[in-house]
């Protein structure tokens, strides 16, 4: 049975591996847990946040103070060309799902780190596609995602297996996987990749103490093992600062920031 705990470490439950103390952190299986915990926040009138995978998220060294619900719901099902699963049911194992049942369309989001709920909250894409133009249904409560209907077309498992090796290994070559990150910090538009951007101001393989520009994609920050949030900040500073100096554009993050 969940229960609320207090002072967790959030560092191991981001990607990043970065921040402080969480007052109150409660695991969130099911629907009637998470309507528990809000009704927790609000009664003892603390800021809540919902953490999924825990990717595309900056946490304070300084923590955070209030109520951190862990979202851990994994229920899935599968109906002809449609999956419906909880918020806290990973990217990566709906993509084995959906080519397992041979079905298609999902493949790209392969290595994407993070749950279906936070993927969906913030239109994770890649390689072109995004994950709204396969969305059929969004449940939620309280503005918060419990769960999501993906709308898939029928495919053949031997083509979605070829086709999520090239993705692999593109990913490998062009990602710091390597590396402790939150993914892509920075946010593209349709004028640009932020990445090239950065690349072109010199920024790659700057680094403010252990943080550092991934010299592999530019529009990654890497953790190379003691990094603090206040590393990463200042980094994401200067990056928008030499942006704005050299093509004149404001770069937007991706990222959440929590406890600042």
């Amino acid at each position: 049975m969940s229960c609320f705990k207090r002072n967790i470490s959030l560092a191991k439950y981001t990607t990043f591996k970065i921040g402080g103390l969480a007052k109150y952190f409660f695991v969130a299986e099911n629907e009637n847990d998470l309507i528990k915990a809000v009704k927790f926040a609000k009664n003892k009138k603390l800021p809540f946040f919902i953490l999924g995978g825990g990717s595309n998220v900056l946490v304070s060294d300084k923590g955070f103070n209030g109520l951190v619900i862990k979202i851990n719901s994994e229920q899935r099902t599968m109906n002809s060309n449609k999956i419906i699963a909880d918020a806290g049911v990973k990217l990566s194992d709906l993509v084995k799902i959906s080519v397992e049942n041979n079905l298609t369309g999902l493949e790209w989001a392969i290595g994407i780190p993070g749950t279906i709920g936070g993927a969906v909250k913030v239109n994770a894409s890649a390689f072109g596609k995004k994950i709204s133009e396969i969305t059929d249904k969004v449940k939620k409560i309280n503005k918060i995602i419990l769960s999501i209907e993906l709308k898939l077309k029928k495919g053949n498992k031997k083509e979605s297996k070829k086709l999520i090796k090239e993705y692999i290994k593109e990913r490998k070559k062009s990602q710091p996987l390597e590396y402790a990150s939150a993914g892509c910090i920075f946010k593209n538009t349709n004028s640009y990749f932020a990445g090239q951007l950065i690349e072109k101001a010199s920024l790659k393989g700057k680094q403010i103490g252990q943080a550092m520009v991934s010299k592999k994609h530019a529009n990654f920050i890497i953790n190379l093992g003691e990094a603090k949030s206040k590393d990463v900040i200042e980094l994401i500073s200067l990056i928008k600062k030499q942006v704005k100096k050299k093509f004149n554009i404001d770069l937007k993050e991706e990222i959440q920031y929590l406890g600042f």
